[in-house]
């Protein structure tokens, strides 16, 4: 029988329990299974037990289905988040070129930190059975704003629609599109997150360019419209086929902020090393195409830099989530993240069009394999797969802080300064910091040099 990485610390009365079922899960049918996460997919937790079947399909045409469903959440989250570039370039052109880059910079922050921010919150609220309310809520609340954006005249409303309300909605998807991973797959985990991460890259190659082409064509008010019709169909597939696995777990919404997970030194400084990697590891993304742009390189090759970003990077999320399932996923990530600590460094020194490729395809690749791969340790640290939307979500809420400040730290650093160089830098250390906290976390939890983990 398998087990998840807090059974050890369950009570003998419990394992026995679930060792005595009178129909052993692993011999279900895929129907049976079917029938099973699509009752625990109800919005009536109070009528549901907290009891964990102890098997995981780990594959199998529902599993895949749910994963495939979890690509379109991401590819309509992260992936249009990322295409974040091509707004702070067009606006800085157009619609707000009386506002700062800084300024603007705020809107793409609020937007990308609230991706984690709502973690917490989502992550108990799919713990203790609301995930459909949730997810449905969220996918509703992108697509209507997205219909707003055009409608924007004002830089605070950009912030109050673009900046919030798309945030948040891609918030309540997030954290529950990832936790619902953990209901499918254990031991081919890796793989399958990597896979739907995947989803966000397809969605940052995919958005900046329809964007650019969208605007050049029809204008920025049909774009978005367009945009807006697309998230709804993508959207929609996610959740026809996005569905939980096993039961809620014991409690309720109310003891959301008990936070006794901080008392394991790993998992805080875990959250810690998230937290300083993201002030600044979407630096490079963020700012590439204005370096490019600042420095003389045409504006009509610099908006493709970020979609050759996103392209490396879906390579790497899907190699190296399946690589960590062999090696570990911090034996993965850590020197991934070391390369894109130095491809940002040297990011604003390249001023030609063949330099700018070279570190859009290494800090692509290098930070897709961290993306990728932030969830895994989480999951793969002790504690009940019950509560895998509380521990995903509690780390996204603090890494989302990072998140928040990190942009429009860096545009300040530009404006003070007047160039990129000091940008680097700072993105660089933090970064190279964040990798140095994993370090002390991959040896808290094994306590030697060599593991997997």
């Amino acid at each position: 029988m398998q087990t998840t990485p807090g059974s050890a610390e369950e009570s003998p009365a419990r394992v026995q329990g679930i060792a005595q079922e009178p129909i052993p899960t692993s011999t279900k049918t895929s129907t049976q299974r079917e029938a099973t996460s699509a009752e625990y997919d109800t919005e009536r937790p109070e009528k549901m037990t907290c009891t964990v079947p102890s098997d995981f399909p780990d594959g199998g045409l529902r599993a895949w289905l749910v994963v495939f469903g979890a690509m379109c959440n991401t590819f309509s989250t992260f992936g249009y988040v990322n295409s974040w570039g091509t707004f702070q370039a067009y606006y800085q052109q157009a619609n707000l070129r009386t506002t700062s880059a800084s300024d603007i910079a705020w809107i793409g922050s609020i937007q990308f930190s609230l991706i984690f921010l709502p973690g917490l919150v989502v992550g108990r609220l799919f713990d203790v059975g609301y995930f459909r309310v949730v997810f449905t809520t969220s996918a509703i609340l992108i697509v209507v704003a997205t219909f707003l954006v055009p409608e924007c005249k004002e830089y605070w409303q950009f912030v109050l629609c673009q900046g919030m309300a798309i945030g948040l909605g891609c918030g309540g998807i997030y954290s529950s599109n990832t936790a619902v991973i953990a209901h499918w797959f254990k031991r081919r985990r890796g793989l399958a997150l990597g896979i739907i991460t995947v989803g966000a890259s397809i969605g940052g190659i995919f958005f900046p360019i329809v964007i650019r082409s969208l605007i050049q064509r029809v204008g920025f008010t049909w774009c978005m419209r367009t945009l807006g019709f697309i998230l709804m169909f993508t959207l929609g597939l996610a959740n026809v086929t996005v569905r939980r696995r096993l039961p809620p777990s014991g409690g309720d919404f109310r003891d959301i902020f008990n936070f006794r997970l901080f008392a394991s030194a790993s998992y805080s400084i875990y959250c810690l090393s998230g937290f300083v990697a993201f002030l600044g590891m979407y630096t490079v993304l963020t700012f590439i195409n204005s370096s490019a742009v600042f420095y003389g390189v045409p504006p009509g090759f610099a908006v493709y830099l970020t979609s050759i970003a996103n392209g490396t990077s879906g390579v790497a999320r899907y190699l190296c989530g399946s690589l960590s399932d062999r090696l570990g996923s911090m034996n993965v990530m850590i020197p991934f993240t070391l390369v894109a600590a130095v491809m940002t460094f040297a990011w604003p020194f390249a001023r030609s069009e063949g330099s700018l490729i070279v570190i859009a395809i290494i800090y692509g690749f290098a930070s897709g394999a961290y993306i990728s791969l932030i969830v895994n340790p989480i999951l793969a640290m002790p504690g009940s797969v019950n509560e895998a939307g509380r521990r995903i979500g509690l780390a996204m809420t603090v890494l989302g802080l990072g998140a928040l400040v990190g942009p429009p730290i860096s545009g300040a650093i530009n404006r003070s300064t007047g160039g990129f160089p000091a940008v680097g830098y700072y993105a660089g250390s933090v970064i190279l910091i964040s990798a140095a906290l994993m370090i002390f976390t991959r040896h808290l939890v094994l306590k030697s040099i060599l593991g997997k983990f």
